[in-house]
């Protein structure tokens, strides 16, 4: 790519960020102060390169995902972050207040200033790996399952037993979970079960699978729901991306499904972008997916993610989470 058409590309990004309208060779021209048909027959190249696709409603053109990616790992991925213009957060990590009010309290105020989703991960939610499940009796018809992880937290969940449950029979399931769950991350647990009850010996010994799997899903689920936080996911009804309601649903649907989580880069260290088809989700195609993790001190992870439309203000949003999440780093510290 020589340097007009790698310059025609930022334009064409800045641009199509701010008005959501495919963009056209005369206003290149104008501020590049060169003919349209020079504009039309680099636009040309950069199309058959793959960076921009043309829109079927109009002759402007757009970013591809190849353009927004080359975008963000030429100009933008490696900017600093900003000194100043960060007033607002900066009083909010500068007040007294518990560790988790001013991490939703940050989040809060991403998501108003991006208009997109912003999702807060606990060190503890996803990254804490099973070290141990138990099975302790409370009554004939009552059991707590017990879920320890590696950093020594522990969850429960209580299920009710049905009259023809053998115990013994659930102590061997018990202990099958055990072998089979050890060592795998929170965030796999749900997956991992439903494919090993298809695809094992745990369907033939699972004759009450429905509830005990249903009950460790819920326990998963909430174990991990009480050290997130997500917000702003309203933020996608004003994105022109989103005018189509079928697209809307299926968003809205993936984050009441908590699938959302499914695509946030929780182990990358430093900044993470996804970028349309990358999230493997066919309700994320049209999204953007930004993750900046950070540790803590005792060496566990967390990770704040931003969720928009693809056309999103990369040069300002990219900065801003790293920002963020230095300053939610230095939270823990602080607590040593």
């Amino acid at each position: 790519m020589t340097k007009r058409q790698e310059m025609i590309l930022k334009m064409i990004v800045d641009e199509y960020v701010k008005s959501a309208e495919p963009i056209g060779s005369k206003v290149l021209a104008e501020v590049l102060d060169v003919s349209s048909a020079t504009i039309r027959n680099e636009m040309g190249v950069l199309e058959d390169l793959g960076f921009i696709e043309k829109t079927h409603t109009s002759s402007g053109r757009v970013p591809s995902e190849m353009g927004y990616r080359y975008y963000i790992e030429t100009i933008v991925k490696n900017l600093d972050e900003e000194t100043d213009g960060y007033f607002e957060f900066d009083q909010i990590f500068d007040r007294a207040l518990d560790r988790d009010e001013i991490i939703h309290e940050a989040i809060n105020l991403l998501s108003e200033a991006t208009n997109c989703t912003a999702i807060s991960l606990g060190p503890n939610a996803y990254h804490s790996k099973v070290k141990k499940i138990q099975l302790v009796p409370i009554s004939q018809h009552q059991a707590l399952i017990i879920v320890i992880t590696n950093f020594g937290h522990v969850e429960s969940k209580q299920i009710t037993l049905s009259e023809d449950m053998d115990q013994s029979e659930l102590v061997k399931v018990i202990d099958l979970l055990n072998e089979m769950l050890v060592d795998t991350p929170i965030s796999k647990v749900s997956e991992k079960l439903h494919y090993e009850i298809q695809h094992s010996r745990i369907k033939e010994l699972l004759k009450y699978r429905e509830t005990i799997v249903d009950s460790f899903i819920e326990a998963f689920s909430k174990f991990a729901q009480s050290h997130y936080y997500l917000t702003g996911s309203s933020n996608m009804l004003y994105q022109p991306e989103f005018n189509d309601i079928q697209k809307l649903r299926e968003f809205i649907s993936t984050i009441e499904n908590n699938e959302i989580f499914k695509i946030v880069d929780q182990d990358a260290d430093g900044i993470s972008v996804k970028i349309g088809s990358e999230n493997k989700i066919t309700a994320m195609n049209d999204c953007t997916v930004i993750s900046s993790s950070y540790d803590t001190h005792d060496g566990e992870k967390g990770t704040i993610s931003l969720v928009g439309p693809t056309r999103m203000d990369y040069r300002r949003v990219i900065p801003l989470i790293k920002y963020i999440a230095k300053h939610i780093a230095k939270l823990y510290e602080e607590e040593e």
